[in-house]
């Protein structure tokens, strides 16, 4: 059955028209840059197929766009239209720190943190500073490390955070295996970066762990 024989709450346009983009799984929001499926398949059971055999999704975009065009069901303008849209959505969460807004919204920034480190396969770890009315300042990528880990010198965050001026500080890290569970390690930073800041009057307002999903806010967790 082709997808406008579906019944319309079924259909991806017509459900993301309806409920939101948030309702769409991953191979109907796909489907819905595909438009059309492979011979003898609908659009969605192309995307499925192409989850499967080369996902899971964050998996799929990070082949980029040349890697992308390869697959079958995409080519090189799908892929392209792909990437692009990918990078539509970092520049808007960019924006709002270009144009100095607060980040006064855990949520938000969790989502520019898995922006920013979830495209790595290596372990980073980077800063975001932030003024008095935690405007951003700067947004800084300090330690990058091996698969599983990346050694973080809380040292030379605070000479960051001085060189700024930050009054306040958000950190984040990825986790390339996709866990978004933090570890005692990740625990233990996070007490000596709050401790070590502290001296100089700089207010470490939250860590978050990136992975598959949303980023897990150690702040939410009562570990800030």
């Amino acid at each position: 059955m082709h997808i406008r024989e579906w019944p319309a709450g079924e259909r991806p346009r017509e459900k993301l028209l309806g409920q939101g983009a948030t309702a769409l799984s991953d191979a109907e929001l796909l489907a819905i840059f595909l438009g059309s499926g492979l011979r003898g398949q609908d659009a969605v059971a192309t995307a499925r197929h192409l989850l499967t055999t080369h996902g899971p999704l964050r998996t799929l975009i990070e082949r980029g766009a040349a890697g992308l065009a390869a697959l079958p069901g995409l080519g090189p303008a799908r892929a392209c239209a792909l990437t692009a849209a990918l990078e539509l959505g970092n520049r808007v969460l960019a924006a709002d720190l270009a144009r100095g807004e607060a980040m006064t919204d855990p949520a938000a920034a969790g989502r520019y943190f898995s922006q920013r480190l979830r495209g790595f396969a290596h372990e980073v770890f980077a800063v975001l500073f932030l003024d008095t009315r935690h405007r951003a300042l700067a947004f800084e990528e300090l330690f990058r490390g091996t698969i599983d880990g990346a050694e973080v010198h809380p040292r030379e965050v605070v000479r960051r955070a001085l060189a700024h001026n930050a009054a306040a500080v958000i950190v984040g890290h990825n986790h390339p295996s996709g866990s978004r569970e933090s570890s005692a390690a990740d625990r233990a930073v996070t007490a000596q970066l709050k401790q070590a800041l502290s001296l100089v009057d700089v207010r470490l307002l939250d860590h978050f762990v990136v992975g598959d999903g949303a980023a897990v806010s150690l702040a939410a967790r009562g570990w800030v």
